[in-house]
């Protein structure tokens, strides 16, 4: 049973093709509907891409007031980069616009580009993302072909392996601070090498000292909502007669 309306965190090991509001309003329903509550805050603690999965924590009620905590807590992520081409969205999410020839990238070379992204850097955010720019969404200017001015952040990056042994897909693992973008990380590092690079797949495995091996599959914490839901509802009734 989950006393949501008490305060509670759920990790959600979010599937591919889901955004993250899907999964908030999804778990919304499913409490609102079997647990009968009429109005509930559910929110989450950083956003991840449609394509993206792995880690995201959601907060119910009162825990609510602690997404911003979660949210500042350093994340690890690992993904697959192709080499040799850019999308205008960073990702598979749109198609190549560019394609350049890989042969001669050397393990140097990579070597050298990775150490380049370690430590305090400046990044710009992709222009296809939930920034906003003037109460808009940075994406919607990029859709309707607007000029935008995307202002340089400062983030930190603690550690960025990369694994040539599929080349020209890089295999990586990246550990970095709130407000890190691996999409720009993909193609600023495809630029570091002189040539161009997109993110294939990615996955966040931890946000602090939470780790995606502990984290529900939607499935099953779907049907442990709908079978605890009537034995909440009990619960709920004589905790008002007790109050009475």
């Amino acid at each position: 049973m989950f006393y949501v309306e008490e305060g509670t965190v759920f990790l959600i090991d979010k599937p591919i093709d889901w955004t993250s509001f899907d999964t908030v309003n999804f778990i919304r329903s499913l409490f609102m509907r079997f647990y009968g509550i009429r109005k509930l805050k559910v929110g989450h603690a950083g956003t991840l891409d449609p394509l993206a999965t792995g880690l995201l924590i959601l907060c119910a009620g009162p825990m609510t007031k602690q997404i911003e905590d979660f949210q500042a807590q350093v994340k690890t992520y690992t993904g697959t980069m192709i080499l040799g081409q850019t999308t205008p969205t960073f990702d598979l999410e749109s198609d190549p616009d560019n394609f350049y020839p890989t042969e001669g990238i050397t393990a140097e070379q990579i070597d050298q580009a990775r150490q380049q992204f370690i430590g305090d850097i400046k990044q710009y955010p992709p222009k296809y993302s939930a920034i906003k720019i003037k109460g808009k969404r940075a994406f919607d200017y990029a859709r309707s072909d607007e000029e935008i001015e995307l202002k340089a952040r400062d983030i930190h990056i603690d550690d960025f392996k990369v694994n040539m042994d599929r080349f020209p897909e890089l295999d990586f693992e990246v550990t970095c601070s709130k407000g890190t973008y691996i999409r720009s990380l993909a193609n600023d590092f495809g630029k570091a090498l002189n040539n161009g690079a997109c993110l294939k797949t990615l996955r966040r495995t931890r946000i602090g000292e939470f780790h995606v091996e502990d984290a529900w599959q939607l499935e099953d914490l779907k049907q442990a909502i709908i079978d605890s839901g009537e034995e909440y509802r009990e619960w709920k009734k004589q905790n008002e007669i007790s109050k009475t």
